[in-house]
């Protein structure tokens, strides 16, 4: 069945070194971009740290990560070897949480790693995705 985007759902005890994150779909057949976050609780009022923001930003053909803490955007990054996703096409984003960092891998290759700016990973406990494209699973 898919899941209905925007997707908000709960990470089961928190990311830790060694847990991964399956995020399956199929990206939409005009996409102007959609969004892959990982964030400290849901609220919207303050807004919750984002530990990890992923975003596909198809007229640019960039995949852009950040962070936000205590409402504050870090340093956006954007440099890529390629960009993986195409519309109409199903595609697989795997985030692998290791102690120092994300390894974000699409389709199986490693793609970049965003070293943590949240420094307690169990709080990181949300996961929201948005934007141009069907979820088929999640994991």
């Amino acid at each position: 069945p898919l899941q209905i985007v925007p997707f908000c759902g709960h990470i089961k005890g928190g990311m830790r070194p060694g847990k991964k994150i399956l995020v399956m779909g199929i990206v939409d057949l005009n996409p102007e971009s959609f969004g892959i976050s990982l964030t400290c609780g849901e609220s919207e009022d303050p807004p919750a740290d984002v530990a990890i923001e992923l975003k596909a930003l198809f007229t640019d053909r960039q995949f852009v990560r950040n962070s936000c803490i205590a409402g504050q955007w870090g340093e956006e990054q954007s440099s890529i070897p390629y960009f993986p996703f195409i519309p109409d096409q199903p595609f697989r984003v795997e985030i692998l949480c290791e102690h120092p960092r994300f390894r974000i891998f699409v389709d199986g290759h490693q793609l970049f790693d965003f070293y943590h700016r949240i420094e307690t990973l169990s709080a990181i406990d949300t996961i929201k995705i948005n934007g141009d494209l069907q979820l088929t699973k999640l994991g």
